[in-house]
């Protein structure tokens, strides 16, 4: 779209032999700001979209135009692959006229005479879905190009990425916050490769992952025979990232004990491993990162002040989706790329559009697993709002519960049956992991299900519980 000062214009081509509807067109919507060329002539746009000139958001186009039928005309822009969208106009209300207009690849048919604000409304809506297409299309491209670990243009994104910049040459202490999801461990890993120690190692401990017994084992190492089953040394996290990085995800859930030997651990620079009587020297950039709120949870007694101060040096905060939705096209080309490789099926705009209205709470995380979610009940060569999870397009799943695969295709009983029942799964398992705030214990007790066969169902789906908690 052409963008004067503030004002953004949508440029819309008239094609419509009679002078004075299109007089009328015209003025409407030169009034409502647009920027608006008209024609009689189908021949000359059909020359200019065979040199290649696609500068159009919106097209209206008559039905009924001289020497050769719109739906023709429509046919061939399609083809050109235009992203303008296509408004077909006639005095024809025929249903299988607008069959027709449709399947041709329409955006939209209106009867003469119509309401001018019914006009009005429809140019804005084919102005967003050709800015969708053509999002989509640039992702499409650029996806391929891009070597950026941190997927995403918009301004959030490109404010982390120069903080990023800024910083990875530094070696202080970073706590990055931000919802689960949101890609705290790529932008920590973005800060060890571009950082001057890229070359050495980077190690990730999921602190809130592994049970109290155990994590002081997995910080610090052991000596053998230390406790039962310790029948070798091990080294600990902090020594294998010696002169590296080492990132402490969910530092938050640590528990208090734990958060004291660490702090120790952080003020002198070496380590004791557990039944052993030495100290071993470190040197290690300790990257954290957290969804809880540590200020509250110092407040309730839950987190040491003092190993907040000596991890908070610097903090940067992870935007969650719904605040980059901008974001989303490239992100959606990264992952289908990512999981349906080179032949991947392209993401159809009105399935983005559902897109950027979700609220995403399990953001980045939760993208992901609608498109693998997708991509794998999909048919077709293009991903529609069907194949999305239900609670993203719980409108569109009605032709699928009925096991329609389009218009005229009935999908097989049996896979009609897995894909009603694969959508229930998912719907079902989200809302109790929203109910239980992300516990599993909780969620399959309200389930009614074991907790073994309740982490299958998420395993099945891609679901992470952790996305849920509050």
């Amino acid at each position: 779209m052409e963008v004067l000062g503030d004002e953004v214009r949508t440029r819309v081509l008239v094609v419509e032999d009679d002078a004075e509807v299109s007089r009328g067109i015209v003025r409407r919507l030169e009034a409502e700001g647009h920027r608006v060329e008209a024609t009689s002539d189908p021949r000359a746009l059909m020359d200019r979209i065979a040199a290649g000139e696609d500068p159009w958001h919106v097209v209206l186009l008559d039905v009924g135009l001289p020497d050769i039928n719109g739906i023709e005309v429509l046919r061939k822009m399609r083809n050109a692959g235009l992203h303008a969208s296509v408004i077909m106009l006639t005095g024809d209300d025929s249903a299988s006229t607008a069959t027709e207009c449709m399947r041709s690849g329409a955006f939209h048919y209106l009867t003469k005479p119509f309401r001018i604000y019914e006009l009005s409304s429809i140019v804005e809506s084919g102005a967003r879905f050709s800015r969708l297409r053509l999002e989509l299309d640039r992702a499409r491209m650029q996806v391929d190009a891009s070597s950026q670990m941190l997927v995403g243009t918009s301004v959030a994104m490109r404010n982390l990425r120069a903080a990023i910049a800024r910083l990875a040459a530094q070696e202080l202490p970073i706590l990055i916050s931000g919802e689960s999801g949101t890609g705290k461990e790529l932008v920590a890993r973005a800060l060890h490769e571009t950082g001057v120690h890229h070359e050495r190692p980077f190690v990730a401990l999921n602190c809130g992952a592994i049970p109290e017994s155990l994590i002081d084992s997995e910080l610090f190492g052991h000596a053998k025979g230390a406790f039962t089953g310790a029948t070798a040394d091990r080294a600990g996290v902090f020594v294998e990232a010696d002169g590296g990085t080492l990132f402490l995800d969910e530092i938050g859930d640590m528990p208090l004990a734990v958060q004291t030997r660490l702090l120790r651990v952080l003020q002198e620079g070496e380590v004791r491993p557990i039944g052993s009587t030495g100290l071993r020297k470190i040197n290690v950039r300790v990257i954290a990162a957290t969804h809880v709120d540590l200020e509250r949870a110092i407040e309730q007694g839950r987190f040491r002040l003092d190993l907040y101060y000596r991890l908070n040096v610097v903090e940067l905060a992870v935007p969650p989706l719904r605040d980059r939705t901008d974001d989303i096209p490239l992100l959606s080309a990264h992952f289908l790329r990512k999981h349906g490789g080179a032949g991947a099926p392209a993401l159809e705009a009105e399935a983005l559009e559902l897109m950027t209205k979700y609220l995403w709470p399990g953001n980045v995380r939760e993208l992901e697993n609608a498109l693998m979610h997708a991509l794998a009940l999909h048919h077709g060569e293009s991903i529609g709002p069907a194949a999305l999870p239900f609670q993203i397009a719980p409108f569109a799943h009605s032709t699928q519960q009925l096991g329609m695969a389009g218009e005229d295709q009935m999908l097989p009983f049996s896979e009609t049956k897995h894909q009603m029942i694969a959508t229930f799964e998912q719907s079902y398992v989200t809302k109790v992991l929203r109910k239980s705030k992300g516990s599993v214990s909780e969620a399959a007790r309200i389930a009614g299900l074991d907790r073994a066969n309740f982490r299958r169902l998420l395993q099945r789906y891609s679901i992470d519980p952790n996305s849920y908690r509050s």
